[in-house]
Protein backbone atom coordinates (compact mmCIF):
# COMPACT_ATOMS: atom_id res chain seq x y z
CA UNK A 1 0.00 0.00 0.00
CA UNK A 2 3.08 2.25 1.14
CA UNK A 3 4.78 1.53 -2.20
CA UNK A 4 1.17 2.84 -4.47
CA UNK A 5 1.18 5.70 -2.69
CA UNK A 6 4.82 6.21 -3.41
CA UNK A 7 4.14 5.36 -7.01
CA UNK A 8 1.30 7.74 -7.21
CA UNK A 9 3.14 10.50 -5.64
CA UNK A 10 6.10 10.31 -8.21
CA UNK A 11 4.02 9.74 -10.99
CA UNK A 12 2.24 13.31 -10.27
CA UNK A 13 5.13 14.84 -9.94
CA UNK A 14 6.43 13.63 -13.01
CA UNK A 15 3.28 14.49 -14.77
CA UNK A 16 3.40 18.32 -12.98
CA UNK A 17 7.04 18.56 -14.16
CA UNK A 18 6.24 17.56 -18.08
CA UNK A 19 3.24 20.47 -17.85
CA UNK A 20 5.97 22.82 -16.73
CA UNK A 21 8.39 22.08 -19.60
CA UNK A 22 6.12 22.02 -22.07
CA UNK A 23 4.47 25.47 -21.03
CA UNK A 24 7.82 27.28 -20.82
CA UNK A 25 8.31 25.78 -24.14
CA UNK A 26 5.07 26.36 -25.88
CA UNK A 27 3.24 28.43 -23.54
CA UNK A 28 0.93 28.29 -20.65
CA UNK A 29 -2.16 28.60 -23.04
CA UNK A 30 -1.26 25.84 -25.49
CA UNK A 31 -0.50 23.56 -23.06
CA UNK A 32 -3.64 24.21 -21.42
CA UNK A 33 -5.15 23.60 -24.93
CA UNK A 34 -3.54 20.41 -25.50
CA UNK A 35 -4.33 18.89 -22.21
CA UNK A 36 -7.97 19.72 -22.62
CA UNK A 37 -7.92 18.76 -26.28
CA UNK A 38 -6.23 15.03 -25.03
CA UNK A 39 -9.66 14.10 -23.79
CA UNK A 40 -12.32 14.14 -26.78
CA UNK A 41 -9.57 13.01 -28.35
CA UNK A 42 -9.56 9.72 -25.88
CA UNK A 43 -13.01 9.34 -26.35
CA UNK A 44 -13.17 9.17 -30.06
CA UNK A 45 -9.97 7.24 -30.57
CA UNK A 46 -11.72 4.60 -27.81
CA UNK A 47 -14.69 4.73 -29.73
CA UNK A 48 -13.40 4.38 -33.44
CA UNK A 49 -10.15 1.63 -32.26
CA UNK A 50 -12.84 0.46 -30.51
CA UNK A 51 -15.11 -0.41 -33.06
CA UNK A 52 -12.13 -2.02 -35.16
CA UNK A 53 -11.43 -4.10 -32.48
CA UNK A 54 -14.88 -5.60 -31.75
CA UNK A 55 -15.08 -6.35 -35.58
CA UNK A 56 -12.23 -8.53 -35.48
CA UNK A 57 -13.78 -10.07 -31.95
CA UNK A 58 -17.05 -10.70 -33.60
CA UNK A 59 -15.20 -12.27 -36.96
CA UNK A 60 -12.96 -14.66 -34.49
CA UNK A 61 -16.07 -15.55 -32.64
CA UNK A 62 -18.48 -16.59 -36.40
CA UNK A 63 -14.66 -18.50 -37.61
CA UNK A 64 -14.60 -20.55 -34.42
CA UNK A 65 -11.47 -19.60 -32.92
CA UNK A 66 -10.85 -18.68 -29.78
CA UNK A 67 -10.83 -14.30 -29.33
CA UNK A 68 -7.55 -14.48 -27.08
CA UNK A 69 -5.67 -11.75 -29.48
CA UNK A 70 -9.26 -9.46 -29.35
CA UNK A 71 -9.56 -9.32 -26.31
CA UNK A 72 -6.18 -8.09 -24.57
CA UNK A 73 -6.69 -5.54 -28.25
CA UNK A 74 -10.11 -4.42 -26.56
CA UNK A 75 -8.32 -4.15 -22.53
CA UNK A 76 -5.58 -2.32 -24.34
CA UNK A 77 -7.53 -0.12 -26.57
CA UNK A 78 -10.23 0.89 -23.56
CA UNK A 79 -6.70 1.62 -20.98
CA UNK A 80 -5.22 3.57 -23.90
CA UNK A 81 -7.97 5.74 -24.35
CA UNK A 82 -8.40 6.13 -20.35
CA UNK A 83 -4.86 7.47 -20.36
CA UNK A 84 -5.54 10.11 -22.73
CA UNK A 85 -9.02 11.01 -20.80
CA UNK A 86 -6.61 11.98 -17.54
CA UNK A 87 -4.77 15.01 -17.91
CA UNK A 88 -0.95 15.06 -18.56
CA UNK A 89 1.47 14.47 -20.98
CA UNK A 90 2.69 11.11 -19.95
CA UNK A 91 -0.28 9.72 -19.52
CA UNK A 92 -1.31 10.78 -23.49
CA UNK A 93 2.45 9.14 -24.70
CA UNK A 94 1.06 5.79 -23.10
CA UNK A 95 -2.16 5.59 -23.91
CA UNK A 96 -1.25 6.71 -27.57
CA UNK A 97 1.25 3.84 -27.51
CA UNK A 98 -1.94 1.61 -26.65
CA UNK A 99 -3.90 2.62 -29.18
CA UNK A 100 -1.53 2.12 -32.19
CA UNK A 101 -1.48 -1.24 -33.42
CA UNK A 102 2.22 -1.14 -34.31
CA UNK A 103 3.21 -0.03 -30.79
CA UNK A 104 0.22 -2.06 -29.15
CA UNK A 105 1.37 -5.85 -30.40
CA UNK A 106 4.41 -6.61 -28.17
CA UNK A 107 2.20 -5.17 -25.26
CA UNK A 108 -0.09 -7.91 -26.27
CA UNK A 109 2.33 -10.47 -26.27
CA UNK A 110 3.53 -9.74 -22.87
CA UNK A 111 -0.22 -9.27 -21.40
CA UNK A 112 -1.29 -12.69 -23.55
CA UNK A 113 2.12 -14.69 -22.09
CA UNK A 114 1.35 -13.39 -18.43
CA UNK A 115 -1.82 -14.43 -18.25
CA UNK A 116 -1.38 -17.96 -19.75
CA UNK A 117 1.15 -18.21 -17.38
CA UNK A 118 -0.77 -17.11 -14.61
CA UNK A 119 -4.11 -19.21 -15.77
CA UNK A 120 -1.85 -22.56 -15.94
CA UNK A 121 -0.64 -21.56 -12.07
CA UNK A 122 -4.31 -21.01 -10.94
CA UNK A 123 -5.60 -24.09 -12.47
CA UNK A 124 -2.79 -26.27 -11.57
CA UNK A 125 -3.36 -24.98 -8.00
CA UNK A 126 -7.06 -25.78 -8.22
CA UNK A 127 -6.60 -29.01 -9.61
CA UNK A 128 -4.30 -30.13 -6.78
CA UNK A 129 -7.07 -28.90 -4.10
CA UNK A 130 -9.88 -30.40 -5.62
CA UNK A 131 -8.45 -34.04 -6.59
CA UNK A 132 -9.33 -33.04 -10.40
CA UNK A 133 -6.03 -34.36 -11.30
CA UNK A 134 -6.43 -38.12 -9.64
CA UNK A 135 -7.47 -41.16 -11.27
CA UNK A 136 -10.01 -43.36 -10.16
CA UNK A 137 -10.83 -46.52 -12.12
CA UNK A 138 -13.65 -46.86 -9.95
CA UNK A 139 -15.31 -43.55 -10.39
CA UNK A 140 -17.63 -44.43 -13.10
CA UNK A 141 -18.36 -47.77 -12.34
CA UNK A 142 -21.92 -47.58 -11.87
CA UNK A 143 -22.91 -51.75 -12.66
CA UNK A 144 -20.07 -53.02 -10.22
CA UNK A 145 -21.38 -51.32 -7.17
CA UNK A 146 -24.52 -51.74 -7.85
CA UNK A 147 -26.43 -54.46 -5.20
CA UNK A 148 -29.52 -56.16 -5.76
CA UNK A 149 -31.84 -55.07 -2.93
CA UNK A 150 -35.36 -57.80 -2.48
CA UNK A 151 -38.51 -55.40 -2.28
CA UNK A 152 -40.32 -55.65 1.20
CA UNK A 153 -43.33 -58.18 1.29
CA UNK A 154 -46.78 -56.62 1.96
CA UNK A 155 -48.80 -58.69 4.28
CA UNK A 156 -52.69 -58.46 4.08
Amino acid sequence: MFVAFILLITWVAAELYVIVLVAEAIGLLLTIVLLIAAAPFGVWAMRSVGRVVWRRFNQALAEGRPPGREVADGVLVVLGGALLILPGFITDVLGLLLLFPLTRAPLRSMLVTNFQSRLVVQAGRFASRSGAGRYDEHADDIEGTATDVDPPQIHP
